[in-house]
């Protein structure tokens, strides 16, 4: 309870702090709020005053249309304007706590995005990406509605309770006790049910996470799903996360709609005890020694007055339930927003420039979790405008030394260089702007084809865009395209294939010319002649330029300065094609079983 306890107040003071560069504006809100209820406090007297005329009227047998006329038309008129007043003060209130809170809201999701871009690889790769998606839109949408609730409901309801208390005590102090003395009740009760329901609504909200998890997931796979005919099992999957959220929601909601009706109930109570207090001072029974005045419109005064003291406890009651809600939500988003981020820079580290692309591996060790080692005492020692392919069985770490090329992991010991500098010690950006990357996945951006080529080097013209699509012979098929260069395509709805789409992003590398290149299976997805094709382009690029290729497919491979057999995160073979086949090795083995593999599926077909 005392860690539950903790994490709330830890929660609130983190939204507090980002409630005060809107102080001004909490001020102002809070000023409309005074006005629209001391207004609002004032028409039951008013009622009052024209309840006891009318009474007046039947007592002294006066002509209640004379009083009507006399008195009670200019308490009408005046009660008239008075509601208009408060109306306008209350929409004023409204737009500004709308204000507050949609900034509030603005300035978390947009931090939790920049924290999102500034998080370590390692998290991404270790957490489903539709649970992020949920925490920082469902969950973020969740913590607004509770905000607003907040701001709307909690500054008017304890603005009411203080005002409405000092206008009965004005009135009748003995009647404003039964009220005072009732009223706290359905608070204590609305705390009672709901000191269990920040608990339940965190529940909700990470079942809620895991659920748009699965469908993220499959969505993003669904041709993969639909292939192998694993949709009852995706369903099934699907299913079990929704019952979980049914029982999580239906938990939460259940006890936080106790509050309702209990409060409500002892709504009924104050009424009942006022109506009778008030008959017994009337009647002279209750404390006889004081002479009380207690008339039907001061009756009508109080039972109102009873419900708008009332209310706010109701109000309030409510609000707590939904602040639980919002704040299992906001936790969630702050739990994102705390992650470690990835390592900065440091303050002395340097720009890379004029780079020539000479790169050194120095005993380097590399493992994604501490029981399994994957990289051990790697070093390596490439030449400018080398050549160096990559190859291995699955799994060997080809990959891995390309993520520790760009840096996007660090190394857990020994260190890598470039041109003679730490790459821990220059600039995440210069060392990536010196790198040209094409991987076996594509991405592209939401835009024209034009910007998804112009990607690294967004000041191209048109003609350059062009030449470059021309080189890796994209030209053709962008022609074809609706709007050529200037049709609009993203990374989800894209009716390219993923040839076309690898095409895109090697023109992107054929427009940017880095001094240095990496080529993770950059034309696994393109056909056979294409690929001649290409392969002679970035022959072509390659010249001059340091070169890092990983292939599958030997046969690719074979102009390489240096070939680098991998197996279990360590180099086991190094030299060139003819040389490594005349060790006899397990690169030769590798060579031929693909051969092999072809040979045999050319029999059999």
């Amino acid at each position: 309870m005392k860690s539950k306890t903790k994490l709330q107040s830890g929660v609130i003071k983190k939204i507090l702090s980002r409630l005060k560069r809107y102080w001004f504006l909490i001020a102002l809100s809070l000023l409309f709020a005074v006005g629209s209820v001391l207004l609002s406090l004032y028409i039951p007297i008013r009622v009052g005053n024209a309840i006891d005329v009318i009474a007046d009227c039947f007592n002294l047998k006066i002509s209640v249309d004379l009083g009507i006329n006399g008195k009670i038309l200019p308490i009408l008129i005046e009660i008239g304007i008075v509601a208009i007043i408060i109306g306008i003060l209350q929409w004023i209130m409204n737009s500004i706590n709308n204000k507050i809170t949609y900034n509030v809201t603005r300035d978390i999701r947009n931090d939790a995005f920049s924290k999102l871009e500034s998080l370590p690889l390692k998290y991404i790769d270790s957490h489903p990406y539709g649970e992020m998606v949920s925490r920082i839109i469902t969950d973020v949408d969740q913590f607004t509605d509770g905000l607003l609730m907040g701001f709307t409901q909690l500054f008017t309801g304890i603005v009411t309770i203080i005002a409405t208390f000092v206008f009965m005590i004005y009135l009748n102090w003995v009647i404003t006790i039964v009220v005072v003395v009732l009223t706290p009740l359905s608070l204590f009760i609305a705390a009672f049910i709901s000191k269990n329901t920040f608990k339940l609504f965190k529940k909700q909200s990470q079942k809620r996470g895991k659920e748009t998890g699965i469908i993220d997931e499959c969505i993003g796979n669904l041709k993969v799903v639909k292939a192998f005919n694993h949709e009852d099992e995706f369903y099934d999957e699907f299913e079990k996360a929704d019952k979980e959220l049914e029982k999580a929601s239906t938990k939460a909601i259940f006890f936080s709609s106790l509050v309702n009706p209990t409060t409500r109930f002892v709504n009924a109570l104050i009424y009942a005890g006022v109506a009778l207090v008030g008959a017994l001072i009337s009647m002279n029974l209750l404390l006889p020694g004081l002479s009380m005045v207690f008339t039907v419109g001061m009756l009508s005064t109080f039972l109102s007055y009873a419900n708008q003291f009332a209310k706010p406890f109701n109000e309030i009651s409510g609000v707590v339930t939904e602040l639980q809600n919002a704040l299992a939500c906001a936790g969630r988003v702050f739990e994102l927003m705390e992650e470690e981020s990835e390592m900065p820079d440091k303050s002395d580290a340097i720009s890379l420039k004029n780079v020539t692309g000479n790169v050194t591996l120095d005993n380097v060790e590399f493992s994604y979790s501490e029981d399994k080692e994957l990289i051990k005492d790697l070093s390596l020692d490439v030449k400018a405008g080398m050549r160096v392919a990559i190859v291995g069985p699955t799994g060997c770490g080809k990959t891995t030394l390309i993520n520790l090329l760009m840096r996007f992991y660090d190394v857990n010991d020994g260190s890598i260089l470039v041109d003679s500098h730490d790459i821990r010690d220059i600039t995440r950006h210069s060392l990536r702007e010196g790198y040209g990357m094409v991987l076996q996945e594509t991405w592209l951006q939401n835009g024209t084809v034009k910007d998804n080529i112009k990607m690294g080097k967004p000041d191209a013209s048109d003609e350059e865009v062009i030449s470059a699509s021309k080189a890796c012979h994209a030209h053709s098929f962008i022609k074809r395209l609706p709007l050529g260069y200037d049709t609009v395509i993203s990374d989800e709805n894209c009716s390219l294939s993923q040839g076309q789409r690898q095409l895109l992003c090697i023109a992107r590398i054929m427009l940017a010319l880095p001094p240095m290149l990496i080529l993770d299976e950059a034309t696994s997805s393109i056909d056979t002649r294409t690929e001649i094709k290409i392969q002679n382009a970035f022959a072509t690029l390659m010249q001059g330029r340091t070169s890092f290729i990983v292939a599958h497919r030997l046969s690719t491979i074979k102009e390489a300065d240096i070939i680098l057999v991998m197996n279990k995160g360590k180099i086991i073979e190094m030299g060139n094609h003819n040389e490594l086949l005349n060790k006899n090795g397990f690169y030769k083995r590798l060579y031929e079983s693909q051969f092999d593999f072809t040979d045999k599926e050319t029999t059999e077909d």
